[in-house]
């Protein structure tokens, strides 16, 4: 959707307004950004071919959101854009934008929130070691396995209507479903409702702070 454009034919009236835009997701140019095992099959591979649009990632899409060219409506969905306990002293590492990314969708499919990708592009020009990589990235390469079909299945109850209630329900499914896959899981279920409190604590609500009482 884009403000004054024109629809064909067939195209319901109700879905010409648009919805607001809660992710622009950004393209890259040059070095494409690719698992260990792929970086290494295609070492010398670039990414060159420009394409000037915007689009919109439909509902019940998922995508593997990327940090490097990224913005968001924090008022909208700051909260659902906690990166994952992952990294030093974690079991998986460089799965936690895509993590975020996940999380994201669902939660903007279910409060009917936009979603863009395509412009603008940036050129990314550090390539990451592969081999370090492959190490960090060992079990996810199984783990999303599950990992995806959880997030396609994933539904949110009707009842959660706000950003915060969403991410608790998806905690809880995180705990009970993938956390059958390793214990890891469990702990990331945990790290997400102390994400989701802390988030409260430092951002209290408006209505909240001119009434003299933070919640």
């Amino acid at each position: 959707y884009r403000e004054g454009a024109d629809f064909v034919r067939g195209y319901p009236f109700s879905l010409r307004e648009g919805a607001k835009t809660a992710v622009s997701h950004g393209l890259w140019l040059n070095i494409p950004d690719y698992d260990a095992p792929t970086q290494m099959v295609k070492p010398r591979e670039r990414n060159s071919r420009y394409v000037d649009a915007v689009m919109t990632v439909p509902k019940g899409t998922l995508f593997p959101m990327c940090g490097m060219n990224l913005a968001f409506d924090r008022d909208l969905i700051g909260p659902a854009m906690y990166f994952g306990l992952m990294g030093d002293g974690q079991p998986i590492g460089r799965y936690d934008d895509m993590w975020a990314g996940w999380c994201m969708k669902v939660i903007c499919d279910h409060l009917s929130l936009g979603v863009k990708t395509g412009l603008p592009y940036i050129w990314h020009s550090k390539a990451s070691n592969p081999f370090v990589n492959l190490k960090k990235e060992y079990k996810g390469i199984f783990w999303q396995e599950d990992i995806i079909p959880f997030f396609q299945n994933a539904t949110i109850p009707k009842e959660c209507d706000t950003v915060q209630k969403c991410y608790l329900s998806l905690a809880e499914q995180v705990r009970e479903k993938l956390g059958k896959i390793d214990p890891y899981f469990v702990k990331l279920a945990d790290a997400m409702v102390t994400w989701i409190e802390a988030w409260d604590e430092l951002n209290p609500s408006t209505a909240a702070v001119e009434n003299g009482k933070a919640k």
